[in-house]
């Protein structure tokens, strides 16, 4: 694609270029959607680079077959999966053994119940708010009882979830990770999510504890109907028989196509097996099974629409070569700055200057940056800690989405205080960038 005709912009690259990301993110932060900031992004792109409709419909049509409109089907997929694993209790059966294997009957019991549960189902699920939404009225009643405050509870699930969105293997955030930076599931666990999930979550734990001291019998949780009292849960050999196979069935889809190096496009095949595999085990008539299969996947038809939209504005910043304008801007910026600087200046531009759905953050932080990173020699184990840095903090430093629906998931009002229990793991975490940002690239060598 070229510039055309009645483009402003006149040669390239051009800084101006990067004006639609701009527009996206001023109306972001002005509380505007997602979609509605990239279609106004996709107007400016399109004015700046002289595209006339027909062009732009090439856009459009060849961006449906693009990495981040695969993701959006992945996701998709995983939202209807999500939705046969509720109808059949597969996921509530999962919930069932890990609280009562742990057995809650200490506060400190409560809170690996809820850290594991969470990393586990939004890993499986793909979905920081449809996996805890999921587990939270099974879970509330148990650390309830053991005195957890709802504050406290907000801040395990919001930050465990977001951990599970970064170790499951077949989460949109894990898929695009590995698909820009190359690494395997292995190396990128190893050299970036292991390390990253750990100093989150403890730090997360230590915030935590705080809370409990300043706020145990003064925040106490009210027990609603819509609850479930663990206690009186019954899985049924169907149940159990359904959710044994579902994880076999996870387990060894998964290792295969780590085994045999299989790309994104996987994802979608294990999505369909998993599928079948919990209808044919629940014996769900099959157009009742793809009534609710679509029904999940209608839930993400919002989040597919931004990954096709976001792709066609990044074409569009790449016509204009606004991302290559850029990349010889910080290059000439942090010259001789080496690769810790780059480490952690993209880490702090994506933690404190962009909010977007993640695999776009992802996206958008990569295209930003990729030229420095080549230029100064980062091996990509290291620079995946920046990319984890630059989408994950962002979500702890104000209010956003994810944090409001946590709150609203957890039965939690206090925003303030869980705000600051937010601040505690951003704070560890940009420490442990600015530690891994000079020891890593030594031992990556």
């Amino acid at each position: 694609m070229e510039l055309g005709s009645w483009a402003i912009i006149k040669s390239t690259p051009s800084l101006l270029a990067l004006l639609p990301l701009l527009v996206y993110l001023i109306m972001v932060f002005r509380n505007k959607s997602n979609l509605a900031g990239l279609i106004v992004g996709v107007i400016a792109g399109a004015i700046l680079t002289g595209q006339g409709l027909k062009s732009l419909a090439g856009i459009f049509a060849s961006s449906l077959g693009s990495f981040l409109a695969i993701i959006g089907i992945i996701i998709m997929f995983g939202s209807g999966l999500g939705y046969l694993m509720n109808k059949t209790k597969v996921t509530h059966s999962m919930v069932y053994w890990i609280v009562k294997g742990i057995g809650v009957n200490t506060e400190m019991k409560g809170m690996l119940a809820t850290i594991v549960t969470s990393i586990v189902v939004c890993g499986l699920l793909g979905t920081l708010a449809g996996g805890n939404a999921i587990i939270a009225p099974v879970l509330i009643p148990v650390v309830a009882a053991v005195g957890l405050t709802p504050s406290a509870v907000t801040a395990l699930l919001k930050v465990a979830g977001e951990v599970g969105l970064i170790v499951g293997p077949l989460t949109g955030v894990t898929l695009t990770t590995m698909a820009v930076t190359g690494l395997s599931y292995g190396q990128l666990m190893i050299w970036a999510v292991i390390p990253f999930s750990i100093v989150w979550l403890g730090s997360t734990i230590f915030a935590v504890k705080r809370i409990q001291k300043r706020l145990k019998g003064v925040e106490v949780y009210e027990i609603t109907e819509d609850m479930i009292d663990i206690n009186t849960m019954e899985i049924t050999k169907e149940e159990k028989r359904t959710t044994i196979l579902f994880l076999i069935g996870f387990i060894l889809l998964v290792a295969f196509g780590v085994i045999a190096k299989l790309g994104t496009n996987y994802a979608i095949i294990v999505m369909l097996v998993l599928s079948a595999i919990i209808i044919i085990s629940s014996r769900i008539k099959i157009d009742a099974a793809i009534d609710v299969f679509v029904e999940g996947a209608s839930k993400m038809t919002n989040m597919f629409l931004v990954f096709i939209f976001f792709e066609v504005m990044f074409v569009l910043m790449g016509i204009g070569g606004g991302f290559d304008a850029l990349g010889e801007l910080l290059t000439g910026l942090v010259s001789g700055g080496g690769k810790a600087i780059v480490v952690i200046l993209a880490s702090l531009v994506g933690g404190f200057g962009i909010e977007a759905a993640a695999v776009a953050e992802i996206t958008i932080v990569h295209e930003m940056f990729i030229d420095l990173v080549h230029g100064v020699g980062l091996p990509m184990s290291i620079w995946a800690t920046a990319i984890l840095a630059a989408t994950r903090i962002t979500g702890c430093l104000y209010p956003t989405a994810n944090l409001a629906g946590q709150l609203g998931i957890a039965r939690c009002t206090n925003m303030k205080e869980v705000l600051k229990a937010s601040w505690i793991g951003a704070a560890a975490l940009f420490t442990w960038v600015i530690i891994w940002a000079f020891i890593g690239p030594m031992i990556a060598g």
